[in-house]
């Protein structure tokens, strides 16, 4: 996730103080065959969001490879190089094969330790850079941004939706232009409010943002930020909630339909698997729904009783290759064609977004 850079379509792709380690249910570092793998994270585990989601794929690899794999953490890293190639070292000094970097802003710094240790493997989340030992990962969700807009525009009285997101990188406008021409498909008068926030993690503006958007008239809130907080605002102004990361139907249970949601664990299973074998390849990986990478969670009572049938006929259609989000034809703000029908964006048109479908109300700033 994180990184203001463009060139992401060339390849498709103060911290904690305290290093986290696995459960005691791994092996002792003796074992001269166990594999070491390092995560490093933006935020706290305990975010409800984006880490969260990437530490569940981390117990989850660990409960599946026991004691052939033994994994480390840092929490709350940030996006700065030099912070980024420090972590690095100390994560090698104990024993490191592997480090996933999850934020977008590690990739520099990860960059620069792979050419510093170049018999460690590294992966970046939603990067575009590569070596001979570092590649970069990460999800089509735009997929499950699509379902969960449908479920959106089926529920909104109003037809004004909130979308509180974080910064204007095409990752994050991607998404929203899914997101709303998926409400526009079961709606067409719907429309989809965009406020920025300038920050993955800060409940504080993220509630804010929220609360502007829903004193603005929006009666569902949907999201591109890695904690509750906005559907925390929806729940206490009485509107609907469309999550993001992992699921917070717990958590704000009288706002939460549902949510595109993140499923790490398959692919940190496969990478650290790859280590072990010897097969590991610098080869970017974007997976989708069809490989379970990317999920939408169970539509709650809240949901529109209409939705599921729609979603699920979607769903099947997107797996099965039938339909693309980006199918044309696809208008911009202006009502411009910028897709024509029977032609169908490309990866590298996808992770290059830098304008809006027809339905968003909001700018990006210039510069981005």
């Amino acid at each position: 996730m994180k990184k203001f850079s463009i060139l992401f379509l060339v390849l498709i792709m103060v911290s904690s103080l305290v290093l986290g380690c696995s459960s005691e249910g791994g092996s002792g570092g003796g074992d001269e065959e166990q594999v070491v793998a390092g995560f490093i994270y933006v935020g706290p585990t305990n975010d409800g969001g984006y880490t969260t989601a990437h530490d569940n794929g981390r117990l989850y690899m660990e409960e599946q490879l026991g004691d052939r794999v033994r994994s480390i953490y840092r929490e709350n890293v940030p996006e700065d190089r030099g912070e980024v190639v420090r972590v690095i070292r100390e994560m090698v000094d104990q024993g490191a094969n592997i480090i996933f970097a999850t934020s977008s802003g590690h990739m520099d710094g990860l960059i620069e330790a792979a050419a510093e240790f170049p018999e460690v493997k590294f992966a970046h989340c939603s990067g575009y850079q590569t070596a001979e030992n570092a590649t970069n990962y990460f999800g089509r969700m735009y997929q499950a941004r699509y379902l969960s807009g449908i479920v959106a525009g089926m529920k909104t009285e109003s037809n004004k939706i909130a979308y509180v997101a974080a910064f204007p990188i095409p990752e994050v406008i991607r998404g929203i232009n899914a997101f709303t021409l998926g409400a526009k498909s079961v709606n067409p008068d719907v429309e989809v409010h965009v406020r920025w926030t300038n920050t993955w993690y800060d409940p504080a503006s993220e509630k804010a943002a929220a609360e502007a958007l829903l004193d603005e008239g929006c009666d569902v809130t949907a999201q591109h930020q890695d904690s509750t907080a906005t559907m925390v605002a929806a729940e206490e102004a009485g509107a609907f909630s469309i999550g993001y990361n992992v699921s917070s139907k717990d958590a704000v249970p009288q706002a939460y339909m549902t949510a595109p949601l993140w499923n790490w664990g398959e692919y940190y299973l496969t990478a650290v698997q790859q280590v072990i074998d010897g097969t590991w390849t610098n080869a970017p990986y974007w997976g989708g729904m069809d490989e379970g990478v990317i999920l939408l969670d169970e539509l709650t009572e809240l949901a529109p009783q209409e939705a599921a049938e729609i979603v699920a006929e979607m769903e099947a259609k997107i797996k099965s290759g039938e339909f693309d989000v980006f199918d044309g034809p696809v208008y911009n703000q202006a009502g411009e064609e910028v897709v024509k029908e029977g032609d169908s964006m490309t990866d590298g048109e996808m992770l290059g977004f830098d304008w809006f479908v027809q339905g968003v109300v909001g700018n990006i700033p210039a510069g981005n």
